[in-house]
C-alpha cells in the first residue's frame, strides 16, 4: 500500500512539473562549434533527460565489456565453492554413517575445491579420526589453531586426542587454554573440574564449581551440592593435620547439604572431641532426620566420650523416636541394648526387622546377642551361616562399585559425588530374605537347644558393624569379629567373581575396604589368604 502511494506521488509530481513548464513558455538558444540551435524550454528539458539516459546505457555497456573476465572468474569460483560445500556436506554424512572410505574421498574433494573453508579442516580431522589416523587428525586440529574462527574447535580436538593417548598434562593444558580464550565453554570447565578432583586439589575444584555456577553451566542446586562434597573431602583430608580447618570445612559442608553423611559424621565427632556436646548432638540429630546412616548413629551414640552403655542406649532410643521404624535406628537400638545387657529388649527390637527379612547386619547382631547372652557357640555359628545367605545391607555404591567408605570421586569414572548410600543392585546366591518361622521361634525361645543339621555352617564373614557398635575412631567396624570354631563340618563359602580395582587417581583417598560377599554353602570356597592379610577389593555390577 505504501509503495502504491509513493508511486502515485511521483506521477503527480512529474505531471505538476510538466504543467508548470507548459504554463511558462520560453526559448533556449545553444551555440556550439558554429552551430546555433533554438528550441523551447520543454524540448530542451526532454533532450537533457534523453542524453542522460543514453549516457547511462553507454556506461553500463562499457562496464559489462570490461567486466567479462572477472565475471567468468567469479562464476568459476562459485562453481568450485559449491562443489566444495557439496563435498563437505556429503563427507559429514559419510562420517555420521561410519564410512571412512567415502569420508576420506569427500575430504580430499573438499580440500581441492574449498581448502580455505573452516569446515574442510573439521571434515579432514573427523575423517582421520574415523579411519584411525591419529597423526593426521592432530595435524588438522593444529591447523585449526591458525584461524580465529576454528581455534577453540582445534583446542577441543587436541584435548580429546591427548586424553585418548593418556597424556593428561597436555590435555589439561589444552583445557586451560580453551577456558582462557572462551570462559563459557562447558567441556573445558568440566574437564578442569575433573582434573582438579583427580589431583585432590579441592580448593581449585571449588573455584571451578563456582565458575560453572556463575556461567550457568550447572544449576544452583547441583553446584551447592558439589561445593558441599568438596568441602567434605577437604575436611577428611585435613582432619589429622589441621583439625580447625577440617572442622570449619565440615560445618560449612553440613550447612550446604545437611544430609551429607560424611560431613555430618565428621563434624559431630570433631565437635564432640572439642567438648561441644550440645552442638554436636543437634547437628547429628538434624542430619539423622535428613538421612539415616550407621556413621551418624555411631557418632551420635558416642557423642559424649566415657558414657556408660545405658547412656548410649538412651541416645539410641532418641534416634528411633526421630525416625520411627527406620531399619538403621532399629539396628542401632538393638546394638546399644546388647552392650547395655538388656537382651530381652534387643530381641524385641530385632524381631520385626527379622520377620520382614533379616539382612547381614541383623544376623550378625543376633550372633553377637547369642554370644553375649548365652555364649552358645552353636547358635553363633547358625546366625553366621544365615548371614552368608542373607540379603546385603546398604553400602556406598558408584558406577557398579561397592565400597564401605565414602569417596568424593568415583575411582571408576572420576565423577564427582558419584557415591550413593543404597543396597547394591546385584543379588547373590540364596536370597535368604525370609528366614522362616524358625527365626521367630528362636527369638521367642532363646534357650531352645540347637537342632543338628538345622543350619549350614559356613565360614564367618567380616562385614561392617551394626550402627552404634563401632568405636569412635573407626566407624562402621565391628567391636569383635565373631568367627566359628574350626570344624570339619564347616564348608568355606564359594567365591563370587571379584574384580580388583586399583584406583588410578593421583589424589590421596582412603583405601576402600572389603565388602562382605555372601555365598551359598554348597559351592567351592574362595582362595585362602594369609592370617591377618587384608586384600582391598571392590565388586563390579553390570
Amino acid at each position: 500500500m505504501v509503495r502504491v502511494l509513493v508511486y502515485l506521488l511521483v506521477i503527480a509530481a512529474l505531471a505538476a512539473g510538466a504543467v508548470w513548464l507548459a504554463d511558462r513558455p520560453g526559448e533556449v538558444s545553444i551555440l556550439w562549434q558554429g552551430y546555433r540551435i533554438d528550441t523551447s524550454v520543454a524540448i530542451a528539458a526532454i533532450g537533457v533527460v534523453v542524453l542522460a539516459f543514453l549516457a547511462l546505457v553507454a556506461w553500463a555497456v562499457m562496464r559489462f565489456v570490461f567486466g567479462l573476465p572477472s565475471a567468468f572468474g567469479f562464476a568459476s569460483r562459485a562453481r568450485r565453492r559449491a562443489r566444495g560445500f557439496e563435498a563437505i556436506s556429503r563427507g559429514m554424512v559419510a562420517i555420521g554413517a561410519g564410512d571412512p572410505v567415502a569420508a576420506g574421498r569427500y575430504a580430499a574433494d573438499a580440500r581441492k575445491f574449498a581448502a580455505s573453508e573452516p569446515l574442510t579442516l573439521l571434515l579432514e580431522a573427523q575423517s582421520a579420526q574415523l579411519s584411525g589416523d591419529r597423526g593426521q587428525a592432530e595435524a588438522a586440529f593444529k591447523a585449526m589453531l591458525d584461524k580465529p574462527e576454528t581455534r577453540v574447535l582445534g583446542l577441543r580436538g587436541l584435548f580429546v586426542e591427548a586424553r585418548r593417548r593418556g597424556d593428561m598434562a597436555a590435555a589439561r593444558a589444552f583445557a586451560d587454554d580453551a577456558v582462557r580464550r572462551s570462559p563459557s565453554l562447558a567441556w573445558a570447565n568440566d574437564a578442569l573440574l575433573d582434573f582438579h578432583t583427580a589431583a585432590g586439589d579441592w580448593q581449585a575444584a571449588r573455584t571451578a564449581v563456582e565458575r560453572r555456577a556463575a556461567l550457568r553451566l550447572a544449576d544452583k542446586g547441583e553446584a551447592k551440592r558439589q561445593r558441599a562434597v568438596l568441602l567434605a573431602a577437604e575436611a577428611l583430608d585435613a582432619k589429622d593435620r589441621e583439625p580447625e580447618k577440617a572442622l570449619a570445612a565440615a560445618l560449612e559442608a553440613v550447612k550446604l547439604a545437611p544430609g551429607l553423611t560424611p560431613a555430618a559424621a565428621l563434624a559431630g565427632r570433631m565437635l564432640s572431641e572439642r567438648g561441644d556436646i550440645k552442638k554436636a548432638a543437634r547437628l547429628l540429630e538434624a542430619a539423622w532426620k535428613q538421612v539415616s546412616h550407621p556413621d551418624i548413629a555411631s557418632a551420635y551414640l558416642d557423642v559424649r566420650p566415657g558414657d556408660s552403655a545405658r547412656d548410649r542406649f538412651a541416645r539410641a532410643e532418641t534416634l528411633t523416636k526421630l525416625r520411627p521404624a527406620d531399619p538403621e535406628g532399629v539396628l542401632a537400638l538393638a546394638g546399644a541394648a546388647i552392650h547395655a545387657q538388656d537382651f530381652a529388649r534387643a530381641r524385641a527390637t530385632l524381631k520385626p526387622l527379622l520377620a520382614g527379612g533379616a539382612s547381614v547386619r541383623a544376623c550378625l547382631l543376633m550372633a553377637e546377642l547369642e554370644e553375649a547372652e548365652h555364649g552358645a557357640t552353636g547358635r553363633v555359628r547358625e546366625w553366621l551361616a544365615r548371614a552368608t545367605r542373607a540379603p546385603r545391607d546398604a553400602a556406598w555404591v558408584a558406577d557398579g562399585l561397592v565400597s564401605d567408605q565414602w569417596l568424593p570421586v568415583s575411582p571408576i569414572s572420576g565423577r564427582l559425588d558419584a557415591f550413593v548410600w543404597t543396597v547394591p543392585p546385584a543379588t547373590l546366591g540364596s536370597q535368604g530374605a525370609h528366614l522362616g518361622d524358625d527365626v521367630l521361634a528362636d527369638l521367642d525361645e532363646p534357650s531352645a537347644p540347637l537342632l543338628e543339621g538345622k543350619a549350614e555352617v559356613a565360614e564367618a564373614v567380616t562385614v561392617p558393624a551394626a550402627a552404634g557398635l563401632a568405636p569412635p575412631a573407626a566407624p562402621q567396624q565391628p567391636k569383635s569379629e565373631l568367627k566359628p570354631e574350626p570344624s570339619a563340618a564347616m564348608a568355606p563359602p564359594p567365591a563370587e567373581p571379584v574384580v580388583e580395582i586399583t584406583p588410578t587417581s593421583q589424589q590421596a583417598k582412603p583405601a576402600p575396604v572389603v565388602f562382605p560377599v555372601p555365598h551359598a554353602p554348597d559351592d567351592p570356597g574362595p582362595e585362602q589368604q594369609a592370617p591377618g592379610e587384608t586384600k582391598g577389593r571392590f565388586r563390579i555390577f553390570s
